[in-house]
């Protein structure tokens, strides 16, 4: 035998099969070869032991090693001159050098260099979890899992792309075919091995990152406007009274149905406090007046800042402790104290609230006591979230800050609980990992960190309706976290109260409709009715050539019309502030829809999107109340009503340099674009949101 280690040169694709005695490795090495009509490497060891013992009863030793190694690699190379496009091996040199170390305590030095150059496009690490079987060459059962961790911790310590198989023989197969298909694929558009297993790893679909690369690619196609949604126009307009008949309708309901309110909480407050850090990074207090910067910048957010400080619910306790700080902080000229103020309000040692969750910061004062937006939102919860004296409230939030939740939420709700008689039931959930985004560069190249890794981005707030998908509820509440107000709970609760009367009367109305049709008591006199109500109430025409339709098709329709989820959203007039509308949009189907659509949706260079756009009357103040249940009392799956080409293409910036991602469909954008909409006009006390550290400043937030 020639006593080579060399691995040959090949464009085969190579699986190494790598795990503890008795894991299945051979027996999936045969099955993948047979599922791929093609060679798979046998274990060279085994046979040679095997007539060791038969000869003479002899064990492995130390010595063994090395033939074994270079019998392994002869064979490999063997087979991989026959191999079809890809080659499976039982074995491999870094097994052999994991059991020399495991066994003797050494491994030879030719054996660790060879085991560490031999390059696989992929290990599968077997699980331990299929029974162990006895033969001549098998040591014992025992330790099994102390074995097991030391395979995968020599993967991990010699950074090989690894992917752990578990379950019976059926299911590794099933599993380990789709993982090398896609690994394929993976290769064939330049991602690298160790690239596909952190795509693997993080959950997202191959599929979805081909998705992702064409849209960052090609671009997204943009809306096409066809009116902004005005009041009698797509937005429904209620007086006072109606209002009160609504929500004392939902009053009357709400003992039937289990009600709960989602609240996307997930992000930190950089955003609140973006010019006051860029102030920060710019500002040198030993060369320039804060005023001379504020005009050098033309920044009139710190100017405001600056002259509404002592407003701010937590400028007390910076005061004090700048006092703490700085003995001589009286005798400060005015510059150093806002200096020191700003500094010690973002500052990572003390309070550093541009890194923390919005939904923790000081928001209201109320002259007992500071409220943050976790205590604001339960007290909203039990006022019209409740059914039964039970209140059901949901927090998107980060794993990082899921801690700060759990105290925020044990220091305000027994004294919400208590007075009002209502148990608060409050759950979690983080944003799905596999609902992120890859990044490229300028070049349509892949963003990586310094250690190779991929950089992946959240996938926005579209992601949530994953989240949204998992809760069970007959009504749902949505609500931004810092959309809350300091006053009038009164109104707030009214007007929360008339958007699920809307909900509840449009949905009874739909699901009398779709069990009348399952029951076969449509008749063609009821048609007009329905198709007045899909009009009138829900805002949906019916094509040109529905009337061409027999009767059969004309029922198939109806029915695939109303058997969705629906939401009403609340609007306010448009006062400038940024974010989506309400537009009637016309799909590539030639169909009209009520949309509620952002800026960076809409063809700027169009002039007759723009001035669409410019006529909009209405703005998005997230106000939402949802049905996501069909007539049968069964969840929807939200995801089926996705407009999957609704998704954004966003740039960030990444050690200084512009990369891009996409993002999903939003969570009340292109994520609902397939619901039943109803947009209601809401008055402006109902939208509140602090987008900015100055927003706590204007008159919802400040005390009466």
């Amino acid at each position: 035998m020639e006593k080579d280690l060399r691995q040959q040169k090949t464009n085969i694709i190579k699986i190494a099969l790598f795990g503890p005695e008795s894991t299945g490795k051979t027996t999936l090495a045969k099955q993948l070869a047979d599922y791929y009509e093609t060679e798979w490497v046998p274990e060279f060891a085994r046979d040679y032991l095997q007539e060791k013992w038969e000869e003479n009863k002899h064990i492995c030793v130390a010595d063994d090693m090395m033939p074994i190694a270079y019998g392994q690699t002869a064979l490999e190379n063997e087979k991989l001159a026959s191999a079809n496009k890809y080659l499976f091996c039982d074995t491999n040199l870094m097994v052999t050098k994991v059991f020399s170390e495991m066994y003797y305590g050494f491994c030879d030095p030719l054996l660790n260099e060879a085991a560490l150059k031999h390059e696989y496009d992929l290990f599968f690490l077997t699980d331990i979890d299929v029974p162990w079987e006895k033969d001549d060459i098998r040591d014992t059962p025992e330790g099994r899992e102390t074995v097991f961790s030391v395979f995968k911790q020599t993967l991990i310590d010699t950074k090989k792309p690894y992917i752990i198989l578990s379950g019976n023989k059926e299911t590794r197969l099933a599993k380990a075919t789709a993982i090398i298909d896609n690994l394929t694929i993976a290769k064939e558009h330049g991602f690298s091995p160790n690239d596909f297993v952190q795509i693997y790893n993080r959950g997202i679909s191959f599929d979805a990152i081909l998705k992702q690369l064409e849209f960052l690619e090609n671009g997204i196609a943009k809306s096409n406007l066809v009116n902004p949604a005005t009041i009698g126009n797509g937005i429904l307009s209620l007086s006072e009274k109606d209002f009160e008949e609504k929500a004392l309708f939902f009053d009357n309901e709400k003992e039937k149905l289990k009600i709960k309110k989602f609240v996307p909480a997930s992000g930190a407050a950089t955003r609140m406090f973006k010019f006051l850090t860029a102030f920060l990074n710019d500002f040198d207090i030993q060369k320039e007046t804060i005023n001379a910067y504020i005009n050098r910048k033309k920044d009139k957010e710190l100017a405001i800042f600056i002259i509404g400080m002592d407003k701010f619910p937590f400028f007390k306790e910076l005061d004090q402790k700048l006092r703490q700080i700085y003995p001589d902080f009286e005798a400060l000229e005015r510059d150093y104290k806002n200096y020191y103020f700003i500094k010690l309000l973002l500052s990572p040692d003390h309070f550093d609230f541009a890194n923390k969750p919005k939904a923790v910061l000081p928001f209201h004062w109320y002259g007992t006591h500071i409220a943050n937006p976790i205590e604001e939102h339960l007290n909203e919860c039990v006022h019209y979230a409740t059914s039964n004296k039970v209140s059901n409230l949901h927090f998107t939030v980060s794993e990082i800050h899921q801690n700060l939740f759990y105290k925020g939420v044990d220091e305000v709700i027994g004294k919400i609980e208590e007075p009002s008689g209502v148990k608060i039931n409050i759950g979690y959930s983080y944003q799905n990992k596999s609902t992120d985004s890859i990044t490229i560069d300028e070049n349509n190249k892949l963003v990586k960190d310094k250690n190779d890794n991929l950089i992946f981005r959240p996938g926005g707030h579209g992601a949530l309706i994953e989240n949204l998908n998992d809760l069970d509820a007959d009504v749902i509440f949505i609500k931004n976290i810092d959309n809350v107000i300091q006053n009038h709970i009164d109104k707030i609760t009214l007007y929360k109260k008339s958007l699920a009367g809307v909900l509840i009367e449009v949905q009874q109305k739909v699901f009398s409709y779709l069990k009348a049709i399952d029951r076969n008591e449509i008749k063609e006199n009821h048609l007009e009715d329905i198709v007045l109500f899909l009009k009138e109430e829900l805002n949906v025409e019916m094509g040109n050539d529905f009337n061409k339709f027999t009767f059969e098709n004309k029922i198939s329709k109806i029915r695939e019309l109303l058997d969705r989820p629906i939401r009403v959203c609340g609007m306010v007039k448009n006062e400038g502030e940024p974010g989506g509308g309400p537009f009637w949009v016309m799909n590539d189907k030639g169909v009209a829809s009520l949309q509620i659509v952002e800026t960076s949706q809409v063809d700027l260079a169009n002039k007759k999107q723009q001035t669409i756009l410019a006529e909009s009357t209405h703005f998005n103040p997230v106000d939402l109340v949802c049905g996501i249940k069909n007539y049968k009392d069964e969840k929807f799956d939200l995801l089926q009503f996705v407009d999957q080409k609704a998704g954004f293409i966003v740039e960030k910036s990444v050690d200084g340099k512009t990369v891009r991602s996409y993002e999903l469909p939003g969570l009340w954008n292109g994520s609902m674009a397939n619901w039943l909409t109803i947009f209601v006009a809401v008055p402006l006390i109902t939208f509140n949101p602090v987008k900015t550290v100055n927003d706590l400043l204007k008159a919802a937030h400040q005390p009466q």
